[in-house]
């Protein structure tokens, strides 16, 4: 029975950096999207929802910031909440990132977006308390990273230079898109977290769950700052 426990464990903690392991270019576009997104000419509700949607799937930094934020949430109303304000945060800046023209470069933006995810490991830890004795205002924090990654999807869209024509109501579709994609991904999240917390094995191995989530925002970092140094 304890070595079932401990398989259990590996695979969520294996699930968890297997989002990592994605290719590095996983959250940026593929051929097909990127094709889509030069030709575009009007207004296309359905092909940018459809576009939203699989660049939240597919966008492992984000995943892996809300893997942290709901891993030690267990009411419904707490997860609902924290989403909310990740959504609130990361709505608006890729509204206004996009509409109002605002260029941040997409590797610092990305750096701050794996240091998110670091952030969260860290506070799940205990961190700061343990090491500075103060504890920072969980859902501000979560808010003001979403309005990071809002950005991180913003810059995303800029690198096109999208036409005028529809660009609002574009942009309206990828965000419903975004959200959807959210949600879908926080089923699965939910369930495995939920069904993990059935066993002694999830209290044992949550700080090297958390951990690893520090481990991979780390690589995250590394990489974007890599490419921001070299580019």
């Amino acid at each position: 029975m304890q070595n079932k426990l401990l398989k259990m464990s590996l695979l969520f903690l294996i699930a968890v950096l297997g989002l990592v392991s994605i290719d590095v270019l996983a959250h940026g576009v593929d051929d097909n999207t990127r094709a889509f997104l030069e030709q575009n000419q009007g207004i296309q509700f359905v092909p940018f929802l459809y576009i939203g949607a699989k660049h939240m799937i597919t966008g492992y930094d984000h995943l892996l910031f809300l893997v942290g934020v709901i891993f030690f949430l267990y009411r419904s109303k707490d997860v609902l909440l924290y989403v909310t304000m990740f959504t609130l945060g990361h709505s608006t800046t890729l509204l206004l990132g996009v509409l109002g023209d605002i260029n941040v470069n997409a590797y610092l933006i990305d750096a701050i977006i794996g240091f998110s995810v670091i952030y969260k490991g860290f506070d799940n830890l205990g961190g700061f308390k343990r090491c500075f004795n103060w504890q920072p205002n969980t859902k501000g924090a979560v808010l003001i990273f979403g309005l990071f990654h809002g950005f991180g999807l913003a810059t995303k869209l800029q690198e096109f230079q999208l036409p005028e024509d529809g660009l609002l109501v574009n942009l309206i579709a990828f965000n419903i898109g975004v959200e959807l994609g959210q949600f879908a991904a926080l089923i699965f999240i939910l369930i495995a977290i939920n069904a993990w917390r059935h066993f002694p094995s999830f209290q044992r191995f949550s700080t090297l769950t958390n951990t690893a989530l520090m481990s991979a925002g780390v690589m995250l970092v590394g990489f974007q700052l890599t490419g921001y140094f070299v580019s």
